[in-house]
């Protein structure tokens, strides 16, 4: 299934490449495997009962032979002759049923190695109760790593002894190469994932400590790539924040530039979504996730990549609606063209888990370490192209 789910959502790309014969092969393949692990199971589960009746009426013969003999002989009446063919009864009979069950019995074990794999996984760190100051009306949106350490496997750690500050309202932007571990460090202050070592406070306050829907309540996500339900755009928009108003919801689509596209849509904002959005271009996708943050008015906002997927005329928009939803709130921005975080009060660079830089980005370049060597790749390779 997963074999022709793959093939059918790629098939595009599959005629292009000109790789039909080598798909259906494969799947020719896999399904010969599954044909013989098949026919295998249903063949031993077919000579399973069979053979546990053959063994059964063996056993009626043996006593019958047995006890015909002993009675003859007089060491035993009829009556004990009856009693043992009942023994043999019940002896069997069960072994019969388990026989005509060893097609589930399979599942069945299957099945369960499945739920002691899931029984056997880490349990989730309770949930906390403190409270943060912003519930009192007062909230900074200070972020600290304190000597953070985390691995998704214990033999191969991700990230060690790693320590950040983000000050209140600042815009920390995040780079590196692949697998440095940017967007695992945004996840950890989400709390998908719990640290090794280390703690990660949030206005003072150890995340672990706080009920994570308190935590995730003052964060905002845009993600590269989009999430948006089959709703209408309006829907979309309030999905953060159900109880939002409709002046709530439109000052939010003007605030990020959806408002101008929107207007252009036979039904507006109660536009239906298709389910893959394909009805919405890339950027116009992009702007309503960002509306959709900016209305859920978070004090701690985390950007991953969220112009890598626009063209060059859509993301000046998308970059304006961006600073909008940044603006007076903690930002945490990865990137990869270094082009969009130039402006970022403080740029992070990771490599292997690690921060090997961070500064400004004139102080950075001046530097002349890891962020100059990546800044100059980048446009030396645009001027190239």
């Amino acid at each position: 299934n997963a074999h022709i789910e793959e093939s059918y959502s790629g098939h595009a790309l599959v005629k292009v490449f000109g790789r039909q014969r080598e798909v259906e092969d494969a799947f020719v393949t896999q399904n010969d495997d599954l044909f013989a692990v098949s026919f295998r199971a249903q063949f031993v589960s077919g000579l399973i009962m069979p053979a546990m009746m053959f063994i059964g009426n063996l056993n009626y013969v043996v006593v019958a032979v047995v006890d015909a003999l002993r009675v003859s002989s007089g060491h035993l009446s009829l009556g004990d002759v009856q009693a043992f063919v009942q023994y043999t009864r019940q002896f069997t009979q069960p072994l019969t049923t388990v026989a005509s069950m060893a097609n589930l019995l399979q599942s069945g074990v299957a099945s369960a190695e499945r739920v002691f794999e899931l029984l056997d996984a880490d349990e989730e760190v309770l949930e906390g109760d403190a409270t943060l100051a912003g519930e009192s009306g007062v909230r900074r949106g200070e972020v600290a790593f304190e000597q953070v350490s985390f691995s998704y496997d214990p033999e191969r750690p991700l990230i060690t002894d790693l320590s950040l500050v983000a000050s209140p309202g600042q815009t920390v932007a995040i780079v590196g190469p692949t697998g440095a571990g940017k967007t695992t460090l945004v996840n950890l202050v989400m709390r998908f994932y719990e640290i090794d070592a280390g703690r990660i406070t949030l206005d003072g306050v150890d995340i672990e400590e706080l009920p994570r829907a308190v935590l995730r309540g003052q964060i905002g996500m845009v993600l590269q790539d989009t999430w948006l339900f089959g709703g209408t755009i309006r829907d979309n928009i309030a999905y953060g924040r159900p109880g939002a108003t409709e002046d709530q919801v439109l000052a939010a689509a003007r605030a990020t530039f959806v408002d101008r596209f929107v207007h252009s849509l036979p039904e507006g904002y109660d536009t239906v979504i298709d389910e893959d959005g394909s009805n919405l271009s890339a950027g116009e996708r992009q702007l309503i996730t960002i509306a959709r943050a900016f209305l859920t008015d978070p004090a701690l906002l985390i950007l991953d990549e969220a112009t890598s997927s626009v063209d060059t005329r859509t993301e000046l928009l998308v970059q304006q609606a961006m600073a909008a939803l940044r603006s007076d709130r903690t930002s945490f921005v990865i990137a990869h063209r270094l082009s969009t975080i130039r402006d970022a009060d403080l740029i992070v660079v990771m490599e292997e888990g690690a921060i090997v830089e961070q500064g400004t980005h004139e102080e950075l370049l001046v530097a002349e370490g890891a962020y100059a060597r990546l800044y100059r790749s980048q446009f030396a390779a645009a001027e190239t192209g």
